[in-house]
């Protein structure tokens, strides 16, 4: 038996330039909201695959949110697949960012720049977040405010939202600038209400690694540290690219 779906795009939603949902049909094999799948597409020839979050509950039909790399030799087949097009991905999701493996806290920060984005949606489309932590936020870090997909779902969960805008000091209802400058300042903690802290808090990281390396530092000076099995901790990352 193979252990790849051959399949066809479904959907795809352009969320922005250079920014698209695509949206597969088929189910893959049972997995855990927050894993990823390879993909596979012909490429001149030559077989290349690449792995990508999913966005889509457990038991939907796989779901990817996608950024086009200029230059890049995947994201832009990627990129140009419309509805009917072919492609594979592997029946068997895989990684361990995955609610099984965290702590028991109060709080659940999820944090996420770009399409690092959509391991959270996953668990928020799943819900079984909600069950485990009392409070719930998603902070989402972009450069322009087209960019903040799946923006209204979101909306619609009990999820305290904190989207943040980088190049648009016009835009409304968003904090303005880096998510490592706003949590240096307070501004992240003063719009979600709730204060990080080692005793209620857990933070899940997502995105540009530089966002990743700044965040964990600070956070890290505050007395949140790495998340590992054997010692546990306060933060969680993903090594997205």
């Amino acid at each position: 038996m193979s252990a790849w779906l051959e399949t066809v795009v479904a959907e795809r939603r352009e969320w922005a330039a250079g920014l698209v949902t695509l949206k597969l049909a088929g189910e893959l094999e049972a997995f855990e909201a927050g894993q990823w799948a390879n993909l596979s597409l012909d490429i001149d020839g030559t077989r290349e695959r690449r792995a990508y979050s999913l966005a889509s509950a457990p038991c939907a039909p796989p779901e990817l949110f996608v950024a086009l790399v200029p230059g890049g030799r995947f994201s832009p087949r990627l990129f140009e697949l419309r509805a009917g097009a072919a492609i594979s991905v592997e029946k068997k999701p895989q990684g361990f960012f995955t609610l099984r493996w965290l702590p028991e806290a109060r709080d659940l920060w999820l944090v996420a720049t770009g399409t690092g984005l959509a391991p959270f949606v996953s668990m928020l489309r799943a819900g079984e977040v909600f069950q485990k932590f009392e409070r719930v936020v998603l902070v989402h870090g972009v450069r322009e405010p087209s960019h903040l997909a799946y923006r209204d779902e979101l909306a619609k969960t009990p999820t305290v939202s904190v989207p943040v805008v980088s190049r648009d000091p016009t835009a409304q209802g968003v904090l303005h600038g880096r998510v490592t400058t706003l949590l240096a300042s307070g501004e992240l903690e003063r719009a979600a209400g709730l204060t990080l802290s080692p005793e209620h808090s857990h933070i899940m990281l997502c995105g540009n690694p530089e966002m990743i390396t700044e965040m964990t530092t600070a956070l890290d000076a505050r007395g949140l540290r790495r998340h590992r099995q054997r010692r546990p901790g306060h933060v969680t990352v993903e090594s997205y690219w």
